[in-house]
């Protein structure tokens, strides 16, 4: 079966359903509620990074033939509400989507429907029994490439492209600074945010600015940055996805987020009438299998990436604990 798409026309006319991914045996969910509709609304075209890593979660449960995956993108912040309304009324168990542009409207329509399941991505705390939250902590996983980058760069400054100065990616360029001041203290680093969430254009602009300030190594929190890099030559850092496939060259080390330990416990609660009101974040933890890095061998010096490895197995085994920094970088 394969997921659904649709636009936002013809989502707004039909309310149409949407679907989810499990890491559950198809049997065992079978027996419980049969197939699972799931709604996936994506703010930004399912290409942005973060979306995905949902929308990617989510057609794996579908090919599985566990669950009916139907999706939106592009969808307005004035149209979310209005979306999340018509899906909730398609009879969809679940409606996986992002609530930071419009946390009190959100949570208004979850109030209007009770029985129906949220899992949002947002700034904000769960509400009631049905609408709960999550965050991308992969600022682990950053902190690692942030250790590499901090042994390589040549010129002592290094440049990191976000979106928007919100806790989570806040929390993500923080984690990448501590993990190049843990190795090199004396390294500058230079932030830019876009001021949106998708906009591979305006990443791009934002890396060549810090790259003409002297950074030689850009984290790229935003989709675009490594088109800067590999424009200039220089190398750059992937986050959520894996960037290498595409800029084989460029790219040589990956923050990378999973969303499926989360989406799996929300399927899971869902289809037992356990309350989802809660915060299903921690479950992006590196000891739970939610964020980790991935990098090309022989790019960053040996000894750096020997470091680098036993603060992996440290934070893997609960023996290393990366800070959590929400603040806006300075």
């Amino acid at each position: 079966m394969k997921p659904t798409l649709m636009n936002r026309r013809r989502l707004l006319g039909t309310g149409a359903a949407l679907g989810a991914s499990t890491l559950f045996a198809p049997s065992i969910l079978r027996a419980q509620s049969g197939v699972v509709k799931v709604a996936g609304i994506h703010a930004s075209p399912v290409e942005n990074a973060w979306n995905s890593v949902l929308h990617a979660a989510m057609v794996a449960a579908n090919e599985e033939g566990v669950i009916e995956y139907t999706f939106s993108e592009g969808v307005s912040g004035t149209d979310y509400p209005r979306a999340m309304r018509e899906y909730a009324e398609a009879g969809n168990v679940l409606i996986v989507g992002e609530s930071y542009a419009v946390e009190r409207e959100a949570r208004t329509v979850a109030g209007d429907y009770p029985d129906t399941a949220f899992l949002m991505g947002s700034s904000g705390e769960a509400a009631g029994d049905n609408f709960g939250v999550f965050g991308t902590w992969n600022w682990e996983a950053a902190y690692l490439c942030g250790m590499l980058a901090g042994a390589m760069t040549e010129t002592g400054t290094v440049g990191s492209v976000g979106a928007i100065p919100i806790p989570e990616v806040n929390m993500l360029i923080n984690g990448f600074a501590d993990g190049v001041k843990a190795v090199n203290p004396d390294v500058n680093h230079v932030v830019s945010f876009i001021g949106t969430f998708f906009d591979p254009p305006k990443a791009r602009e934002a890396g060549l600015a810090q790259i003409d300030s002297g950074a030689d190594i850009l984290f790229g929190e935003r989709i675009g940055t490594a088109d800067a890099a590999q424009e200039r030559g220089i190398k750059a850092i992937g986050s959520l996805i894996d960037y290498t496939p595409r800029y084989p060259d460029t790219v040589f080390a990956n923050a990378l987020w999973s969303f499926r330990p989360l989406l799996d416990s929300a399927l899971a609660d869902a289809t037992s009438g356990n309350p989802v009101g809660k915060n299903y974040t921690p479950l992006s933890l590196m000891e739970d299998g939610g964020n980790d890095i991935t990098y090309v061998e022989g790019v960053a010096p040996a000894d750096a990436v020997a470091k680098m490895e036993e603060v992996r197995a440290a934070i893997k085994a609960g023996e290393f604990e990366v800070l959590r920094n929400f603040d806006e970088p300075a």
